[in-house]
């Protein structure tokens, strides 16, 4: 396995900001009239003109320390932000679970802290949504939040499977969670090794797997579950391939190349898929096999997240300590 040998600079705790206010006013009738609407080829035919356009900066949320990964509630219409709120990898106990409205107001109240109320967060990473439960990431535990009341619901130990650094979370076809293991920890100056093993996890009924595992993993990081195509996407941090692999694949495939350290991934209800890179500082576009870039100049872009009703991208910026918007085009 090739190493990066990168160094990710640790932001200090952030004083507790304000939180920028941000219009994201807009219906998703249109898009609804226009899907049903078109045909299966001038869909895709929208799809790949809409690839190669450019997202709208649409404003920020402040105030946030170290935010890792941003998830969009449908049901409850509000966005969740982990905020790792420190290094990476070390069990500080200080992590925390935002919770962002996608309106004008642009409000931000909390939902989980570590330390109160019987939360353990140490550094919590990808989420995923199943019910009331927040699945999240947190280095070699995996937790479940009530994303209701932030009530603990369940914190599954993987240190027994020799888990290093679980990073993002997918709710796969078959209902079980899915998380990978990038295998990397930094140490207190923020270097970057890699000690562990590229991994993904199934976790279902209080059990867990293994899946996956392997270099061909390419140190995974995002995971997204493409319904309509039946399987998991993924955004590998050592590799230039975003990836697509089912349960049972011996190995993962790849769906086009592009600049490599990848960290987010989101499936787009056209079939584009929307992927962060720390390596250019953007989010790019992926439909039948081309890469585009969507946002420009997005600094360490970590776990994005999409507003399904008002087509919005979220985009984390790990060392800004902040929530970047963008209209999807």
């Amino acid at each position: 396995m090739t190493r990066t040998g990168r160094s990710i600079p640790i932001p200090s705790p952030l004083m507790a900001g304000t939180v920028a206010l941000f219009a994201l006013a807009c219906t998703a009738g249109g898009d609804k009239a226009d899907s049903a609407s078109a045909s299966a080829t001038g869909a895709s035919d929208s799809a790949a003109k809409a690839s190669m356009a450019t997202a709208s900066p649409m404003g920020s949320t402040e105030g946030m320390k170290t935010p890792e990964s941003v998830r969009y509630d449908a049901e409850l219409d509000r966005w969740y932000v982990s905020n790792i709120n420190g290094n990476p990898s070390q069990k500080d106990g200080n992590g925390f679970i935002a919770v962002v409205n996608p309106d004008s107001t642009g409000s931000m109240t909390m939902l989980a802290e570590g330390g109160k109320k019987g939360v353990v967060l140490n550094a919590p990473k990808g989420m995923a949504l199943s019910g009331d439960t927040i699945w999240v990431a947190d280095i070699d535990m995996v937790r479940g939040i009530n994303r209701r009341t932030g009530a603990v619901l369940a914190n599954v130990d993987l240190r027994a499977m020799k888990a290093t650094f679980l990073n993002d979370i997918a709710i796969g076809g078959d209902g079980a969670v899915y998380i990978t293991d990038t295998g990397i920890a930094f140490d207190a100056k923020g270097g970057m090794s890699h000690p562990g093993v590229n991994r993904i996890f199934r976790l279902q009924g209080g059990k867990v797997t293994e899946v996956a595992k392997g270099d061909s993993l390419a140190n995974p990081n995002g995971i997204a579950w493409d319904a309509a195509n039946g399987r998991f996407v993924l955004a590998p941090f050592g590799g230039p391939n975003v990836q697509a692999w089912k349960n049972g694949d011996a190995a993962p495939t790849s769906l086009g190349a592009g600049p490599g350290q990848y960290d987010g991934i989101e499936v787009l209800k056209d079939g584009r898929i929307l992927v962060s890179s720390w390596a250019d500082s953007a989010v790019h576009s992926l439909s039948a096999g081309a890469m585009t870039t969507i946002a420009k100049g997005v600094a360490a872009p970590a776990d994005i997240g999409v507003d399904t009703k008002r087509h919005v991208l979220a985009v984390p910026l790990f060392n800004d300590g902040k929530v970047q918007y963008f209209r999807i085009p």
